[in-house]
């Protein structure tokens, strides 16, 4: 209610202000100040509508690099020559040069103003600056889970950025049509709010976008830029292309895989053999981090666990693959040896 009386007081305002530049007049009829008072109501309105959008940081932004830009634009007002310039006037000059000065100083306040958080105003310390957001989450690394166990354990810690277009986009999964969409969406932000409810990491939700980008991935790499931030995904195409515009970038799967146990060929395993290999006499298990072995011998011995000896390990972009050999007992030798030659 208070505001429908605040925008009447306004247009009544606008409306006195034009009458007073434009006097009304019956004869000839002159209804500029109609005009005038419109077109003030309007854009104040408008304005009004537009921030009430806006994060009172962005503001505060726009507002500081007026007064900047205001500043700047009195200085080189005054360097301006009396004389013309190109065949143009100073009294062109001056005020172009005072306009251009204050929508960089407003343009440039707005901008850097998106990228800052309340968090890393509150003190000018060093520690302060030290947990001022450095990690960004990308929603393929927010769905995937991972990331909250590693910040439950308290290997990470500090400030987790999170931008709005991320959010947005965890969103419009969650509201898919298609059900492994729509659960993977809402896994994300059941993720999400795990993470914020964690005790060792805070969780900032920032505005910052940057509507002349399209793609979120490269939204993250100007955003990671501008903030001197460290993205945080298992998104391989993400990685790589960060990387070459020289953003860093911490791969979960990464850090998984250097997680994984360290066996040397010779050493022995216990291994369950779940299905056959591709190879003749070859079973294929897995450890219980996903690890997949390879197992010589081993097709007959599907739905048992086993000690097999590796013999090999196997680097990949995917993670390791271990090559084993199942080495049964002599008196199991001599039975399946004499059950070949029977059968053959």
């Amino acid at each position: 209610m208070m505001q429908w009386i605040l925008r009447a007081f306004f247009l009544l305002f606008a409306l006195v202000v034009s009458i007073q530049v434009f006097p009304p007049s019956l004869s000839p009829p002159d209804l500029r100040f109609l005009a005038v008072a419109a077109l003030i109501g309007g854009l104040g309105i408008g304005l009004e509508a537009l921030a009430r959008k806006v994060e009172a940081r962005v503001l505060a932004g726009t507002l500081l690099g007026l007064c900047a830009g205001a500043a700047v634009g009195a200085f080189l007002w005054k360097l301006v020559p009396e004389g013309e310039m190109a065949g143009m006037s100073p009294g062109f000059v001056r005020p172009a040069v005072f306009l251009v000065a204050l929508y960089f100083g407003a343009s440039l306040g707005a901008r850097k103003a998106e990228t800052v958080s309340w968090e890393s105003m509150r003190s000018g310390s060093p520690r302060a600056a030290a947990t001022s957001p450095s990690k960004i989450l990308d929603t393929s690394v927010i769905i995937d889970g991972r990331i909250a166990d590693v910040c439950e354990t308290g290997f990470l810690d500090g400030i987790l950025l999170v931008p709005q277009f991320v959010l947005n986009e965890l969103q419009y999964i969650a509201d898919s049509s298609d059900p492994l969409k729509r659960n993977r969406g809402r896994k994300g932000l059941d993720i999400l709010q795990r993470i914020q409810k964690g005790v060792h990491v805070k969780v900032v939700i920032t505005a910052a976008d940057f509507p002349e980008v399209r793609e979120v991935d490269l939204k993250l790499i100007e955003l990671a830029k501008q903030t001197g931030s460290k993205i945080l995904t298992n998104d391989f195409n993400l990685n790589k292309v960060a990387q070459l515009r020289g953003v860093e970038v911490l791969n979960i799967n990464e850090l998984a895989n250097s997680l994984k146990p360290v066996v040397l060929p010779g050493e022995s395993m216990k291994v369950f053999i779940i299905k056959e290999g591709k190879e003749p006499n070859q079973g294929v298990g897995y450890l219980d981090d996903g690890t997949m072995v390879v197992v010589d011998n081993a097709k007959r011995l599907i739905g048992k666990t086993v000690d097999i000896v590796v013999t090999s390990v196997l680097q990949t972009t995917a993670g390791k693959m271990f090559f084993g050999r199942f080495e049964a007992p002599l008196g199991a030798q001599s039975e399946d040896t004499e059950r070949m030659r029977r059968n053959g």
